[in-house]
């Protein structure tokens, strides 16, 4: 991962701060990592089920756990950047995503390993939009900051692309491997941090309320969809889950309308087109990590394929994605934002359904070629969706609608696999809740994609948007 890193660093840094380098080689570093290990254990979940034991349900968590903490905490950590500095942040960050490595690669049990991860994910919050705020400090020209900003996110579409074959590879010689991968890179990280540029500091309050009833709603939220599955939804537990949730989701709706700090300002749902961006969003990452997740199963669990074998038979579905995005850029650009975003969804159907069609028995490699359409339809629908959504707010909005897509986004991821898993746990047997899964999001894609039907751009010629020069969100800074 280093050498993918700092190769574009000498062409990026042209024009800029001496700092530059370090900075985008420690943003690069940050963002491939948190974006691999979204990625690099799906393939390894029978392995450690396998060593640790525990239920679909456990695994669902190891999975969960991680992308639930990253994305409940992404408006709060660009506060928590904003008040002590983007180089402190991201090295708090950090030095929390690898404690919390090595904790998930001695874990002795199912239980560990899901605490640890879900401190990872809070690591992981942490460094993602404090990597965007250190190349912001260190490049003071447009041109090259926008450069740098590709390159960013070019390393971490590369890292999401790899992490199922690096960590079907690593799960081979040994599942825990694949947790102890992230220190050396947060070592390098850490050296190079020291010669990193920091950012401005400023006196932005947090918002308490919001941040724990949103974690507290999101976190009993999925706490029903898993764990009900096994407990039945009408069980005590499972009902009163779920009225948790109804309450602090409540509480936090109160709390962002009357608050003068909000940490997610509601006026900005009073667009259409940010609602319909958001759900677009939201359902397109739960469509990817659902597959990733019941598919990893379904090659290794059903077909009887290695963890090597299914981290290749994921690569044409991933290789794609940072491949197409600038031409997904492109496309908006001429035609305007509609006509990808809906091509998108529709190519994630059809790929969906394509999977629900295929036989029991159907070759490997067919099986991966159907898969394709899934990971391209993203690489359409994601570029194309922020350029809208940052285009349908007020610029001094930009960066919290940036964060409020990227935790859109990530919401998708955990919930996608938490509903997945739950009516694969409720079905008798694992195909058919796997095609009723895949079913079910394909139908609501094709839902979504007539609703983007009356999507249109609004031009504001003089705004500064927060994306790299293919299209890609930076999270809020």
């Amino acid at each position: 991962m280093s050498s993918v890193s700092t190769a574009p660093t000498r062409s990026a840094v042209a024009g800029a701060a001496p700092s530059a380098g370090p900075s985008l080689i420690v943003a690069m570093l940050g963002f491939a990592v948190v974006t691999l290990d979204t990625q690099v254990v799906n393939v390894a979940l029978p392995d450690i089920s396998r060593d640790l034991g525990g239920s679909l349900s456990g695994l669902q968590w190891v999975v969960t756990g991680y992308t639930l903490m990253f994305s409940s905490l992404l408006l709060f950590a660009g506060t928590f950047a904003d008040r002590i500095g983007a180089r402190r942040a991201y090295g708090t960050g950090m030095l929390i995503f690898v404690v919390a490595s090595v904790a998930c690669g001695l874990a002795p049990g199912l239980g560990w390993l899901i605490a640890a991860r879900i401190v990872q994910g809070v690591g992981a919050a942490l460094v993602t939009p404090t990597s965007l705020a250190l190349i912001r400090a260190a490049y003071h020209d447009s041109g090259a900051r926008v450069r740098a900003i590709a390159y960013w996110g070019m390393g971490g579409s590369i890292a999401a692309a790899a992490g199922p074959v690096l960590g079907g590879a690593l799960t081979e010689l040994d599942w825990r491997l694949i947790f102890f991968l992230n220190v050396p890179v947060g070592i390098v990280a850490g050296l190079a941090l020291r010669r990193a540029a920091d950012s401005p500091r400023t006196a932005t309050p947090f918002d308490w309320i919001g941040q724990l009833t949103a974690v507290l709603a999101l976190a009993a939220l999925t706490y029903g969809v898993i764990e009900g599955a096994h407990l039945g939804y009408g069980s005590a537990r499972i009902l009163v889950a779920f009225v948790v949730a109804g309450l602090a989701f409540a509480v936090f709706l109160t709390a962002q309308a009357l608050a003068r700090h909000p940490m997610l300002p509601l006026d900005l749902f009073r667009s259409r087109a940010v609602g319909t961006a958001l759900t677009v969003a939201f359902l397109g990452m739960a469509g990817f990590y659902g597959v990733v997740f019941l598919q990893g199963l379904y090659f290794q669990q059903v077909r009887g394929a290695s963890a090597f074998t299914t981290g290749l038979l994921f690569l044409p579905m991933t290789a794609l994605v940072p491949i197409l995005a600038p031409v997904a850029a492109r496309m908006a650009n001429r035609f305007g934002p509609g006509v990808p975003i809906i091509f998108g969804q529709l190519l994630m159907a059809a790929g969906l359904a394509g999977l629900v069609l295929l036989p029991a028995d159907a070759p490997l490699l067919l099986v991966a070629a159907v898969m394709i359409p899934v990971g391209v339809g993203g690489s359409f629908t994601v570029p194309s969706i922020a350029a809208l959504l940052l285009d349908s707010v007020p610029s001094h909005q930009a960066g919290t609608a940036s964060a409020v897509f990227n935790m859109s986004r990530q919401l998708g991821g955990a919930l996608g696999v938490a509903a997945y898993g739950a009516v694969v746990a409720s079905s008798a047997a694992f195909l058919n809740g796997l095609h009723i899964s895949l079913a079910v999001t394909a139908v609501l894609l094709l839902c979504t994609a007539l609703a983007s039907l009356t999507l249109r751009r609004k031009h504001h010629p003089h705004r500064t948007t927060n994306t790299d020069d293919a299209g890609h969100p930076g999270p809020r800074t």
